[in-house]
């Protein structure tokens, strides 16, 4: 664990200037309002993957103008797929297969990283993957290691099995059965199947270690690929077959992406305000979903309606005692609440969130306490005890380039004033201008 008086990467400190910063706006009073949220990155890379994989000539709908978005469109078109872009619909090209003798960028982009060197395995020559200097500390070995297993040949240039690599592609993969220990992250399973009805054998994933992080992630991958007409065995726990087939080409249409949607309800939520979040899907398996059911725990009502979600925050939130081990995505959201709620919260199940963008526990932590907060890191979550916060002129809040903590920042200064985010601009990663929507909301303009 982190001690929180050392931040994991250390934010600007001291005096700086002010204009460096995005200053936080503070809620005049409860916050009210109807939001559209873009679509949901994590649906939108899995179908931009499967129409290349597919052999092209189909579309995807909605699809949010984000840094993760537009590095999953960078990679397809650097493996030689045709891919044109006219706003949010995305039409992928026929094509005759992926081409080696190229390079990607994943960004800081987890369904890049973990989705595409899978598929780059079937390109006919060399695929050189690197990504920004965070990305290089992102666990890849279970991914690595499988396409190995699965006939590949993988060349590292740093330390260990991680960004930079080297996949050195023949024009397709053996593949067969593979065990690894996906306990670090649900994308190791996901990016393998998404392209093992492609390779001659099929694929085989089995996992073998602690309970799979974000299951749903990988229910979400396994619906979409039967949505592809790929055949998906999961009737055996920790066990996934997909035999050798052609991927169906077939036009997608992305949903609003809910885990993004938690900001602007938590929003309700911590100011006694009411937030519509518009097209809220009626039944949905991504894990984002899972926000209502946590709000209600911290006292707000959830109201579904014709036009998508309600949220009312309640007069006071209260602690609450939840495990996130399958939507830690969620856990800067949470962590915000629990900081302003009236009694103790303790967050559970989350340890993998260490090796996400940045260690969250140990941002969320550090953050916290910074203002003045009661936040410690436990062996797989955090522990949260109210007491009173205040912003400060000498240090920012800290985004460590990573989007959730930047939105994180954004919720506790609804109700302290003073804070500012260090680098807000990170949450292009998956909401475009949120800066923008997020005045708008306040100002009661959002939703016109």
């Amino acid at each position: 664990m982190h001690d929180p008086s050392t931040p994991p990467h250390t934010p600007p400190t001291g005096a700086q200037p002010t204009d460096l910063y995005w200053a936080a706006p503070t809620a005049a009073g409860p916050v009210t309002g109807a939001v559209a949220v873009p679509g949901s990155k994590s649906q939108t890379n899995r179908a931009l993957l499967l129409a290349a994989l597919s052999g092209g000539d189909c579309t995807v709908a909605g699809v949010p103008a984000t840094r993760d978005s537009a590095l999953m469109i960078g990679a397809l078109r650097s493996l030689g797929v045709p891919v044109l872009v006219d706003g949010e619909l995305i039409t992928i090209g026929a094509h005759d297969g992926f081409r080696g003798d190229t390079q990607v960028d994943t960004g800081l982009a987890g369904t890049v990283m973990r989705f595409v060197p899978p598929a780059a395995a079937l390109a006919a020559g060399p695929v050189r993957f690197d990504g920004d200097p965070r990305a290089r500390e992102r666990p890849m070995g279970p991914v690595l290691d499988s396409l190995r297993t699965l006939g590949a040949r993988v060349e590292t240039h740093g330390d260990g099995d991680a960004l930079p690599f080297t996949l050195h592609g023949t024009g397709g993969l053996a593949g067969g059965e593979v065990v690894l220990d996906a306990s670090g992250s649900s994308q190791f399973v996901s990016g393998l199947l998404l392209s093992g009805a492609a390779y001659d054998k099929g694929l085989t994933v089995i996992h073998d270690g602690k309970p799979v992080p974000s299951l749903p992630h990988i229910e979400m991958t396994v619906d979409m690929l039967r949505a592809a007409r790929v055949d998906v065995d999961d009737s055996e726990p920790n066990a996934w077959r997909v035999p050798p087939a052609p991927i169906f080409a077939r036009d997608w249409v992305v949903e609003p992406d809910l885990s993004n949607a938690s900001v602007f309800l938590a929003a309700a939520a911590i100011t006694g305000g009411r937030v519509t979040v518009l097209g809220w899907p009626a039944a949905s398996t991504q894990p984002g979903v899972a926000i209502l059911g946590v709000l209600e725990q911290f006292g707000a009502t959830v109201a579904p309606g014709p036009d998508g979600v309600t949220v009312t925050g309640p007069d006071r939130l209260t602690g609450v005692d939840v495990d996130l081990h399958d939507v830690g995505e969620l856990a800067p959201t949470i962590a915000a609440l629990a900081a302003l709620a009236d009694g103790p919260s303790q967050l559970r199940g989350i340890a993998h969130l260490r090796g996400h963008e940045t260690d969250r526990l140990a941002a969320l932590a550090t953050e916290l306490t910074a203002l003045g907060g009661d936040a410690t890191e436990t062996p797989d979550g955090l522990a949260i005890r109210p007491r009173p916060l205040r912003g400060r002129a000498d240090r920012p809040w800290g985004a460590y380039a990573d989007h959730r903590m930047a939105t994180a920042g954004a919720l506790i200064g609804l109700v302290v004033p003073g804070v500012a985010v260090d680098d807000i601009g990170c949450t292009d990663k998956t909401i475009p201008d949120f800066p923008g929507r997020w005045a708008a909301l306040l100002s009661g303009r959002a939703g016109s």
